[in-house]
């Protein structure tokens, strides 16, 4: 049986959507970005190196879902960072919390609309390979989609992208390179791996650790998949990041608490600071 989600619009409404939030966002700062950065767990406070001209909450947004996740504020931060403009979700949405993927990847399709080229996803997650360490950060070059729902289901609007969006390439290989480059300068590791997304809100048991890992997943989450879904859908650049925080060790398994996942992922926020900084520097000409 189908599962009822609220505030999902269907593809035949989300451009009349993401037109009227993507307007009442120009009313109020009528720059044209060129990089949408999602902050996940961990990175919320990356906005300090920004030049802030806008904050937008999610309640003045039409059409918005409101952010209800431990550790995520909840707005839209739009300003420079260096000479480059910018759109930074301060806080992003999931499935657990009962919206649709239509729902929570309305705002990917605004930040296209409004003008970006790039997306950059950061997330935290549980480590599954068994070399990751706390508070290590791991590129995405591949994910795996064990959420059982996908963002595009529904009639196609072809004027956003394709009915069949290829997914052999989700995330940007060079910026993958670029990423693992800056990683080595700076003098901390980066991993590049596979991360599989569950719905979650439960933590996965031992089993399904052992299960994952099989599947080839190098971490496991509980989002990004379903905004790079519609950034390949939308045609956007995607460099994901995660922020390894709790341990899937399923034979020395204890408990794990978002608490001890926030503290862990702010540890790591500073490596991931670096390397997204570093990308913007590098990767996209101002």
């Amino acid at each position: 049986m189908a599962r009822l989600r609220p505030d999902g619009p269907s593809m035949l409404h989300l451009s009349q959507h993401l037109s009227a939030a993507a307007d009442h966002i120009r009313d109020r700062w009528p720059t044209s970005p060129r990089v949408g950065i999602i902050l996940g767990t961990g990175l919320g406070h990356f906005v300090e190196n920004a030049q802030i001209e806008c904050q937008l909450p999610y309640t003045d947004l039409p059409h918005f879902p409101q952010s209800t996740a431990i550790g995520h504020k909840g707005q839209l931060v739009l300003g420079r960072i260096g000479q480059l403009p910018v759109v930074m979700m301060q806080g992003r949405f999931h499935l657990y919390e009962g919206y649709s993927a239509q729902a929570i990847t309305l705002p990917v399709r605004v930040m296209k609309e409004l003008g970006i080229e790039l997306l950059i996803v950061s997330n935290a997650s549980g480590g599954l390979n068994p070399q990751f360490q706390s508070g290590d950060i791991m590129v995405l070059d591949d994910h795996i989609n064990l959420m059982f729902d996908n963002p595009l289901f529904g009639v196609n609007d072809d004027h956003l992208g394709p009915r069949f969006p290829d997914m052999s390439r989700p995330y940007d290989l060079p910026l993958v390179e670029l990423a693992l480059s800056i990683g080595r300068q700076q003098g901390f590791p980066v991993h590049r791996g596979v991360y599989a997304a569950m719905s979650g809100p439960t933590y996965e048991t031992r089993a399904e650790y052992r299960y994952l890992r099989q599947l080839g997943a190098d971490v496991v989450g509980m989002s990004t998949v379903p905004e790079v879904i519609v950034a390949a859908h939308a045609g956007l650049r995607v460099m994901a990041l995660s922020a390894v925080t709790n341990l899937c060790r399923p034979d020395t398994l204890g408990e794990t608490s978002a608490e001890e996942v926030i503290d862990a992922a702010q540890l790591a926020e500073p490596k991931m600071r670096e390397l997204v900084l570093g990308v913007l520097a590098e990767a996209i000409p101002t």
